[in-house]
């Protein structure tokens, strides 16, 4: 007991606070903590937290014994505890947003759940979109019974237990009084209704698996991860609820030539000694078709040139990225004597030393290109 908090601390009132007060600072935190809503690791702990204090400080007979004794009440945690949900997290939710008093409706249609497919596309058809048929396993409802879950023509009764609600009260008297929790129904599951004759096509589900061809439309520019959703096309609903809607991951291959920066498109092309010195125009491959680059005299390896408006087509909104080009200088390996000799006159125009015991100069060029 020693750790717990004050509870007019937990509900952020004073002491003197009225059932008013205690009510919204009550309202504003379940609003804020509830597990459906905060998805925070420490969420449901604190609603619980809240939740009891709202408990005992509501409760006039129990905030009195509170106020005198505080958490070392000798009557504390009899008849069900102070920290029973009863109902549970959605019975409190739905009372205090729209879900009519505490208490779900078992027959009421309910959404299907979403389903997530994960599709692989080659590279060029996520830089250009595509359209195709994918089959996917789903939940429908049952045609034959149209989701009832009992043989057509058959009777369907009100649960005797629960009487249709779907759930069970149990009652237990306390030194407090008579306190009253809810639970889900034992005998019909939480339906509110009891089939004697289920389906023969469902077994009482009311649902089924099938397999489901869905065409997907890819839109140009999409990247790895990309995720499309594809409305309606998820698990089916229940007792004629709407279906849940179908989220397609996408995988993209990788290219072996371009490669891609969000929607920039780079690539690597090679130059001989030739090109790079005196300089030249060479083609280009892009994503529809093939260039002329020139390439300036002098280049260096590693220099950059922009082709722009080569790149992907921007998913959201107008244009295309661009293609970078990257050069490296290649080496010449394999040389002739004649070659060499040609190298070692251009050598010694330049300052380069000819003595054999020094370095030749392809491998001095092959240091200062290559980094070596």
């Amino acid at each position: 007991m020693a750790d717990k908090r004050d509870f007019y601390e937990v509900l952020g009132v004073g002491k003197g606070a009225s059932a008013d007060e205690i009510k919204k600072a009550y309202r504003g935190l379940a609003r804020k903590y509830h597990p459906d809503v905060n998805k925070a690791a420490d969420a449901e702990a604190k609603f619980k937290e809240v939740k009891e204090a709202y408990d005992t400080l509501s409760d006039d007979q129990k905030r009195a014994r509170y106020d005198q004794f505080g958490h070392e009440d000798p009557m504390a945690g009899m008849g069900g505890g102070q920290g029973d949900f009863g109902g549970g997290f959605g019975d409190i939710f739905d009372m205090f947003f729209g879900g009519g008093g505490g208490r779900r409706d078992p027959n009421a249609p309910q959404r299907g759940n979403d389903l997530q497919y994960t599709m692989t596309i080659e590279f060029k058809e996520a830089v250009f979109g595509k359209e195709l048929d994918i089959t996917i396993p789903r939940t429908e409802s049952c045609d034959h019974c149209h989701g009832s879950g009992a043989e057509p023509g058959s009777k369907v009764d009100n649960c005797p237990t629960c009487r249709g609600t779907g759930q069970q009260e149990v009652a237990q008297n306390t030194p407090f009084g008579r306190i009253v929790n809810r639970r889900t129904c034992s005998t019909c599951g939480g339906r509110g209704k009891i089939i004697k004759d289920r389906c023969k096509v469902c077994s009482g589900s009311g649902q089924v698996k099938k397999q489901r061809k869905i065409h997907v439309k890819i839109p140009a520019g999409v990247d790895d991860g990309s995720q499309l959703r594809v409305s309606g096309e998820g698990e089916g609903g229940t007792r004629g609820g709407p279906a849940g809607d179908l989220y397609v991951v996408l995988r993209v291959k990788a290219h072996d030539f371009f490669e891609r920066d969000g929607d920039d498109i780079y690539c690597e092309v090679p130059l001989t000694f030739a090109q790079a010195a005196l300089g030249d125009e060479i083609e280009i491959p892009t994503l529809t078709e093939k260039v002329k680059l020139k390439i300036p005299a002098g280049t260096q390896t590693g220099t950059y040139f922009r082709l722009k408006g080569k790149g992907v087509p921007k998913l959201r909104g107008y244009g295309q990225g661009d293609q970078h080009v990257k050069v490296t200088v290649v080496t010449p390996t394999n040389l002739n004597d004649a070659q060499r000799e040609l190298l070692r006159e251009l050598g010694s125009t330049t300052g380069e030393a000819t003595h054999e015991q020094h370095k030749s100069i392809f491998e001095r060029m092959k240091k200062a290109i290559l980094g070596d």
